[in-house]
């Protein structure tokens, strides 16, 4: 099974750019067109938050017209820069809740791995939050008896990476809860995915791996200076494509580039002669 992770759209109404620079939409409109065009093509798409930049209705109907060409099922949570009700009247089979529901905590079944996806969002706030509520119905879903792997999807991680203007805006209340519930599950557990810093990084978290991934726009500048101020650079858009291998029991998780870049090139010609 292979999932495709898109992350931090963060597209305006009107196409507006974001930051000035950042032509998001268009961004989102060659993602989608990478995915449709994969071979083999992913079964499903992730969205790891801030699908708009202002979380309006507008923006998140620029989102619904560019995903219209997309070939492949996929599903939604939101990050701090969206609001839920309007990308949930949007999005509602990406979003699939019951209307007495307040957070985006739902779980997808019929494939080979459970996903799950964890609403991290305190809205009005750059920091993720996750409530009470999340977290009694996380420990619920994940305490069902069924064997079956799972993975783990939302938008703000629940570590800092070093990059300071990120990690003052990660996952605060209810991360440490979040941890044991993971460390209770992690046989179960192949990995957690989030959004949020722009930046492709790796690291084990509560016994099981943690992934960020990459945004589909621009990247957050990779400054380990405490000091270092808050900028973005216009390293080449990517996403996660998380492939999930029964006979090993684990999940591989690629880098993939959205934008072509020159190649493949064989190693070996016709006859099967080292190309020197």
């Amino acid at each position: 099974m292979i999932i495709a992770q898109l992350t931090d759209l963060h597209i305006g109404a009107g196409r507006r750019l974001a930051y000035c620079k950042v032509d998001t939409a268009g961004a989102l409109e060659k993602a989608v067109e990478r995915v449709n065009h994969m071979v083999p093509r992913p079964d499903i798409v992730l969205f790891s938050g801030d699908i708009g930049d202002l979380g309006v209705d507008a923006e998140y109907g620029l989102v619904a017209e560019i995903l219209s060409a997309l070939e492949v099922p996929y599903f939604m949570v939101p990050g701090n820069h969206d609001q839920r009700m309007p990308m949930r009247k949007a999005f509602p089979a990406a979003t699939p809740i019951g209307s007495d529901q307040t957070y985006v905590n739902y779980v997808i079944e019929g494939y080979p791995i459970r996903l799950i996806g964890i609403d991290t969002l305190d809205e009005g706030r750059p920091e993720g939050k996750l409530a009470p509520e999340t977290l009694d119905w996380l420990e619920k879903a994940l305490s069902d008896g069924s064997e079956k792997p799972c993975l783990l999807f939302m938008h703000h991680p629940p570590i800092t990476v070093g990059i300071t203007h990120m990690d003052v805006q990660n996952l605060g209340d209810g991360a440490a809860r979040l941890a044991r519930i993971v460390e209770a599950h992690k046989d179960r557990i192949k990995a957690i995915t989030c959004g949020h810093v722009h930046r492709p990084i790796h690291t084990v978290w509560a016994g099981v791996p943690l992934i960020i991934g990459p945004s589909v726009a621009h990247q957050v500048a990779l400054d380990l200076d405490p000091a270092g101020p808050s900028a973005f650079v216009m390293e080449p858009p990517a996403m996660h494509l998380h492939v999930w291998d029964p006979a090993q029991g684990c999940l591989l998780t690629h880098l993939a580039y959205i934008e072509r870049y020159d190649g493949p090139y064989p190693f070996f010609d016709a006859n099967g002669k080292l190309i020197v």
